[in-house]
């Protein structure tokens, strides 16, 4: 029996070690990843802020003010159109409650003069720009600007059309395959294997049961992006739906789970970059960096942009 407790520990003392060994020095096992870009500033929709989300308007001020990355939805018409647009129903957009799929692209309704921001709770932006816009047109006026492009519906044609688009502007290289789903990242990645892929729901949660069982330095990972919540702003900037975001411990409990500086570290040093969402204020900006995150998902490109540059200054 004692023999068996001394090899029990003996096998355990060594796992520990091993891993805490791989963890600080991932590179032994894992060859690190080099995307084409590293971001600190990344605009979500645009920066839905300042300007209506979505809108060329929205992603050419976020350009002006040095975005790393705009984050974006698409969504396809019912004549086979690729569009920019966080919902499929358009009545939070522009008060008309149809879907996208249902309308040809030129019978779309234009936004609505003024939208609430979504992580501000209380908060409107406007603009003068309040169409539509297709992706081939964001591809078209930011050739070299990296874009994170997150399909929500499991929608085959959707993915094959923003696949070509993809090779046709020859930006494989620098667009992001994000969805929260497994199923529709497996499609994404078997259609366009050569653009780097974010983390679904699922295998996030995979990623912290390995890190918290000391298994993660041993596994491979072809994720390249990590898009995570912070869960402080909630109940705070965002109102989330009803359920357990809403309670305010559990949030906390969350935050304390999923909010590691060391894990993020370790996704760094394997050339994995974390981005946190939706961050709409300079205590979060700062916040976020301080746990090593490599850039902040936000609804503000300037005000982001001004926090930087002090920063560096």
């Amino acid at each position: 029996m004692y023999q068996t407790l001394y090899y029990l520990l003996s096998a355990l003392g060594g796992y520990v070690l091993s891993s805490y060994y791989l963890f600080k020095n991932p590179q032994v096992l894992h060859k690190k990843k080099h995307l084409a870009f590293h971001c600190h500033h990344i605009s979500h929709r645009g920066g839905a802020g300042e300007k209506i989300e979505n809108t060329l308007e929205a992603f050419r001020h976020a350009v002006q003010n040095k975005t790393d990355l705009l984050e974006l939805d698409v969504h396809l018409t019912k004549d086979g159109k690729v569009v920019v647009s966080h919902d499929e129903n358009l009545e939070r957009q522009t008060g008309v409650n149809k879907n996208i799929s249902d309308i040809n692209y030129r019978d779309l309704p234009p936004y609505k003069e003024r939208l609430e921001v979504t992580f501000m709770k209380g908060h409107f932006s406007t603009g003068t720009d309040h169409q539509i816009s297709l992706l081939e047109n964001v591809f078209r006026e930011f050739p070299r600007t990296p874009v994170n492009l997150e399909i929500k519906e499991d929608n085959d044609p959707l993915i094959k059309k923003v696949s070509e688009l993809v090779k046709r502007y020859n930006r494989s290289n620098i667009t992001v395959w994000a969805s929260t789903k497994n199923a529709i990242m497996d499609k994404c990645i078997a259609e366009n294997p050569d653009m780097p892929v974010m983390f679904t729901v699922k295998r996030g949660l995979l990623l912290l049961a390995l890190y918290y069982s000391g298994l993660l330095p041993f596994v491979p990972l072809r994720e390249s992006v990590l898009e995570s919540p912070m869960p402080s702003v909630y109940n705070r900037t965002y109102d989330p739906p009803p359920g357990l975001m809403r309670n305010k411990l559990v949030m906390k409990l969350v935050q304390k789970l999923t909010m590691r500086r060391s894990l993020f570290q370790h996704l760094e040093a394997r050339g994995i970059q974390v981005y946190l969402w939706v961050l709409n204020q300079d205590s979060d900006f700062q916040k976020a960096f301080s746990l090593g995150a490599t850039g902040v998902i936000t609804d503000y490109p300037s005000k982001l942009r001004m926090f930087l540059d002090n920063q560096s200054s």
